[in-house]
């Protein structure tokens, strides 16, 4: 195969390669934000005690319910800040939550504890749902909280299922009549009863030193508690019982390891990162264009110093171009037509310059030639530039094929 065949021939057309690359890139971006963005894209309906769950057990039905009524809601994934002291965050603790991961939550305004209650497995005929196979045992429950919260603090189980009424310490009725399977109830020196049972014991406490309100029993306000009026009603009145009025309520996702991760490549995508990124896409694109549009095939890289005759040609042409006497090349140049043209039509080889010059300006008039070799000598001999050796050269040639062109 020739060098200019392998230069012109390809595997691809160019649409298809344009194609190939648009595809490449759109698929790679996609990879990054994915990667960048994987904990938040993430639905959370995975039958774990938080809000994103839709499972029994879960919380998901709380915050669509409460946006419905107006309060404001959000999802926190990582360390909150000083503009959220006035609101509400809601900590749904798993049974496999240590005290640790609540201690390192922080936040400086009202904080309520919902505490664990079953154990559940996953449902294996429906994705998100599970299986209750149990209650955990008060003892396991107060586990997951800190030594200040658990200690002198008791949880109380009743047996069975049973249609409860809550009201508040004064007597006043709260909310309204809920079944509620194997009720829980907390008590201990440090909590202040806020919401009671039918029976007195504290469902709904406040430490006395604290911000900090725990919930004995999650089935008041996880999404088997809200399926009926009657616990939509009691759910939304305890949440409004630890919030002040008009407050937003922030559940909290960092204690199931829905994190958001700051990366680097996440902190990239973003402000005041984020045209560094833009910047090297516009080049990619600049340089792709580039690409395209550029002339003809590539160019295969030649010898720095060429070899042999060729060699010495261009060595000599750079030589004569450095020194910028290009046009004193016309005169011999002219002597070199003459010699050629001689030897092609048969001239004479004993006539003198004069004479050959005479000649063939008459073989050229009876060719009938444009112009006579001796004015094209004398044009050579006053060639001053580059431009005059071009034309010079150009009417040799010219003259040339005029007369040599019935001999070749």
């Amino acid at each position: 195969m020739s060098r200019s065949a392998r230069a012109t021939g390809g595997a691809f057309s160019p649409v298809a390669m344009i194609i190939a690359i648009l595809v490449g890139a759109v698929c790679f971006a996609g990879l990054g934000l994915l990667s960048a963005y994987a904990p938040e894209l993430k639905s959370g309906n995975n039958g774990g005690e938080h809000a994103l769950s839709r499972a029994a057990t879960g919380y998901g039905a709380l915050p669509t319910l409460l946006r419905s009524l107006g309060v404001p809601v959000m999802m926190n994934r990582g360390m909150l800040t000083e503009e959220s002291i006035d609101s509400l965050l809601v900590l749904t603790p798993g049974a496999d939550s240590r005290p640790e991961e609540i201690e390192n939550v922080r936040h400086d305004g009202a904080v309520l504890i919902v505490l664990p209650k079953w154990q559940a497995i996953p449902d294996a005929k429906h994705p998100g749902w599970v299986r209750t196979i149990g209650a955990l045992s008060p003892d396991a429950t107060l586990a997951i909280l800190p030594d200040a919260l658990r200690k002198n603090s008791e949880l109380i189980a009743r047996k069975g299922p049973a249609t409860v009424g809550l009201r508040r310490p004064s007597g006043t009725s709260f909310g309204a009549p809920v079944k509620v399977e194997g009720l829980r109830t907390l008590s201990g020196p440090q909590w202040i009863p806020v919401v009671v049972d039918d029976q007195d014991h504290p469902v709904l406490v406040m430490h006395k030193e604290l911000r900090t309100y725990i919930l004995s029993d999650p089935d008041l306000i996880n999404t088997q508690g809200l399926k009926t009026l009657a616990g939509a009603k009691t759910g939304v009145a305890l949440i409004d019982m630890a919030r002040t009025q008009t407050s937003p309520v922030i559940f909290d996702l960092t204690l199931h390891g829905m994190t958001r991760s700051r990366n680097l490549l996440h902190l990239m995508l973003e402000p005041p990162l984020l045209g560094m990124p833009l910047v090297l896409a516009a080049l990619a694109v600049f340089v792709g264009f580039q690409a395209i549009i550029r002339f003809g095939p590539a160019r295969e890289t030649d010898r720095i110093i060429a070899l042999g005759k060729r060699g010495l040609a261009d060595n000599t042409a750079g030589l004569v171009r450095l020194a910028r006497r290009e046009h004193h090349m016309a005169a011999p140049y002219a002597l070199l037509v003459r010699a050629a043209v001689a030897r092609a039509i048969g001239a004479p080889r004993h006539l003198s310059d004069a004479s050959l010059d005479a000649f063939l300006d008459r073989v050229g008039r009876t060719n009938g030639a444009a112009d006579t070799y001796s004015s094209l000598a004398e044009q050579a001999r006053n060639a001053r530039t580059a431009g005059d050796l071009m034309q010079v050269a150009r009417a040799l040639y010219r003259w040339n094929q005029e007369l040599t062109r019935g001999r070749q």
